[in-house]
């Protein structure tokens, strides 16, 4: 690891914690310099601990991946360097363009590690996607197979046809069957799994990242206008990230869920990166986050069967919970076999108070 200083927890129990907080710089806190960084002290402290828990979708919330933080390591080794043998330096961009799923944080990990991420939303408009991934400059695109997302797929293909993209990796479905390899016009197709079979698992063959090295392009959500890329350091992600952790109610054996999509930097930061710090265990919900109307119907089960803490979302997805009965066979919220319900957490303006079954913060005060 690139730094070797104890970190440092600082007491945040109180609104007059903060100037003791401002005081101790960053550099002395012993940060993990990059995300990279990050993750190598999760899986030294924490190897056999789950990291991730993914599900194939919300109806098969019983039936998840799980992988450790030694696990989590490991293939981010092995992706990374197979991105490094097909060319990304430091300075490269690999655009990523996939709904959630296992494989996506494997990649937006290894393409940090290797060069700079630049996740997309798939659901934007073909000419910004191509715009985007021609401003990151990517010349290697990291996609949803066609049976993850047959839209993404045709729309990475594209990018191809026009030469804006050399190399296509495929994500596969977290779980259930894959279909032949499709072919792209002028481009080299792979699936990330069979790409990265062959590569070291144990260590990163190029040139690691620093602090001040780029992360990722992150661009914005394009309702004022095109989505425009915002550059982050790693020492950004990872102050950002630590300052989540930090100022959490969380202990080491919390449980996070996340279902905000990955090329979102709330998802990277609040429910990828953080937890990290702490060594807590994500559960992912499948490709369609909180669009899938099953996670809804079944919420309140996976709570209680994955002992949930906390969660990410918009307020829009709290008002639908809201609204939401806890079924028979599952404890109340404040009942004995579930302890109490999740910390919510929200990074954009409240829902309007007139939406039913749903509290403003301000209708508290």
């Amino acid at each position: 690891m690139t730094t070797q200083t104890p970190m440092a927890w600082p007491r945040y129990d109180h609104p007059d914690d903060l100037a003791a907080i401002e005081a101790t710089p960053l550099a002395a806190r012993g940060l993990p310099a990059t995300s990279y960084d990050l993750l190598r002290r999760a899986a030294d402290q924490w190897p056999e601990r789950t990291a991730l828990t993914v599900l194939s979708d919300a109806a098969s919330w019983r039936t998840p991946r799980n992988r450790t933080h030694a696990d989590l390591l490991a293939d981010v080794h092995r992706a990374a360097n197979a991105l490094h043998r097909l060319g990304v330096r430091r300075h490269d961009t690999v655009a990523l363009l996939a709904p959630n799923c296992d494989e996506l944080v494997t990649a937006l990990l290894a393409a940090q590690l290797a060069g700079i991420a630049a996740p997309v939303n798939p659901a934007l408009a073909r000419d910004h996607v191509a715009e985007l991934v021609r401003r990151a400059g990517a010349r290697v695109i990291v996609t949803a197979s066609p049976e993850l997302d047959p839209e993404a797929f045709a729309t990475a293909a594209e990018l191809a046809r026009q030469g804006l993209v050399d190399h296509v990796l495929l994500l596969n479905p977290t779980a259930g069957p894959t279909e032949p390899l499709p072919s792209v016009d002028d481009a080299t197709v792979a699936r990330l799994a069979d790409t990265v079979a062959d590569c070291p698992h144990d260590r990163f063959l190029g040139e690691p990242p620093t602090s001040t090295d780029l992360a990722a392009f992150f661009h914005t959500g394009g309702t004022t206008g095109a989505p425009k890329l915002a550059a982050h350091t790693h020492a950004n992600e990872v102050s950002d990230a630590w300052m989540i952790a930090a100022n959490s109610v969380l202990d080491d054996d919390s449980v996070v869920f996340a279902a905000l999509p990955l090329f979102h930097v709330n998802a990277l930061v609040v429910t990828l990166l953080a937890p990290l710090f702490r060594g807590q265990r994500v559960v992912w919900a499948g490709p369609l986050g909180y669009r899938d109307i099953n996670l809804y119907a079944g919420f309140w089960r996976i709570v209680e069967h994955y002992r949930i803490a906390t969660m990410s979302a918009v307020p829009t997805v709290y008002a639908v919970l809201a609204a939401c009965p806890v079924d028979s066979t599952t404890s109340a919220p404040c009942g004995a076999r579930w302890s109490a319900p999740p910390h919510c957490q929200a990074g954009c303006a409240p829902t309007s108070r007139r939406r039913p079954g749903y509290r403003c913060w301000r209708d508290t005060a």
